[in-house]
């Protein structure tokens, strides 16, 4: 049960990357692609029937989070408690900036909240990065099992890390260009006119970018995480995980279709997400000191119990809120008029 239970907390998560993760992208390049108004009110019209919905998969994935792994979810939100609390600001920032931008018809009001929209989707976007950085390359936990992380030491990941160091920053600077990619194909596919064309260009510089930054984080990531090394070398077959990162990012650059490279982009997320997760299982959160090994999904899952009635509580809803995904997506598909 508790190898089900990373399964789905893992694919919670690969969902909120994947959904908010475009309408992120879409921040990201805001003032890129939109030069004029009406422009930047075609982008935002882009996300808008779904980029609030996008946001609740992460409180849906911090819930399953909770529920199957209480152990690591207090642990993380005691030892993450700076990086959490820059991420919830940085939320609710983004989300008055779109909401507020259209509240006075004054081109002076708007211009303020387009920076603030742009720059907090950049942010969350990079800290995002760096949280999983550090999750990959692990943290330091004390014999009690607690740790806390100044924002940065050194520089440089081994036993006395920072939230920041050259490992979690190329994290972020990955997410970064792997969320402009995805939103620019987003854009791509619901825009026309200028932004459609803006957009266009856009990924063919991303993707460039994106081919890069992975190639040395997947370098990077072996080099600082032995967990990874040991794991595949262990379970031949995970490799089937980096060959769909990688095939679909050859794909995004090969297809033309609007709809299918979004796809593709999907899939490369989903590809990344799902190699980091299978490298370091079955531990949820290394640790880098010797006083304790980490937590893993045996030591930070509660009784058998509790996860088989959990389980029948969440198929449920999770048909429930794929449901209603569906129909959202449906309801409001198509290219959305300047």
């Amino acid at each position: 049960m508790e190898t089900l239970w990373f399964c789905l907390v893992a694919l919670m998560v690969a969902a909120y990357v994947i959904l908010d993760g475009f309408d992120l992208g879409a921040g990201i390049v805001h003032l890129a692609v939109a030069r004029s108004d009406a422009e930047r009110r075609q982008t935002l019209a882009a996300i808008g029937p779904v980029w609030d919905g996008n946001e609740v998969w992460l409180i849906a994935g911090g819930g399953t989070l909770f529920f199957a792994f209480p152990a690591l979810y207090a642990l993380a939100f005691s030892g993450f408690y700076l990086p959490l609390m820059v991420v919830l600001w940085l939320l609710i920032l983004r989300g008055i900036s779109i909401e507020f931008r259209s509240h006075l018809d004054n081109p002076v009001w708007a211009s303020f909240w387009d920076p603030i929209f742009c720059g907090s989707s950049t942010l969350l976007a990079i800290v995002f990065g760096a949280a999983l950085g550090n999750v990959v390359r692990g943290v330091p936990l004390d014999a009690a099992g607690d740790f806390f992380l100044p924002l940065w030491t050194n520089f440089l990941p081994g036993a006395d890390p920072g939230i920041l160091d050259w490992y979690t920053v190329l994290c972020g600077v990955t997410a970064l260009a792997v969320l402009t990619l995805h939103g620019s194909a987003w854009l791509s596919l619901k825009t026309d006119g200028p932004v459609h064309e803006r957009a266009e260009r856009l990924i063919g510089r991303a993707w460039r970018i994106v081919l890069a930054a992975a190639i040395a984080l997947s370098i990077a990531s072996f080099a600082v995480q032995p967990l990874l090394a040991q794991s595949f070398k262990k379970h031949p077959w995970l490799a089937v995980f980096p060959a769909l990162a990688a095939g679909s990012l050859a794909l995004i650059r090969i297809l033309r279709g609007e709809r299918q490279r979004f796809l593709a982009s999907a899939a490369f997320i989903a590809g990344m997400l799902a190699s980091a997760a299978a490298g370091v299982f079955p531990y949820v959160l290394p640790s880098v000191s010797a006083a304790n090994p980490g937590l893993t999904v045996f030591n930070s899952a509660p009784a058998q119990y509790g996860l088989k009635i959990g389980l029948a509580w969440w198929i449920p809803a999770l048909l429930l809120a794929a449901g209603y995904v569906a129909f959202v997506y449906r309801r409001f598909s198509g290219k959305v008029a300047m």
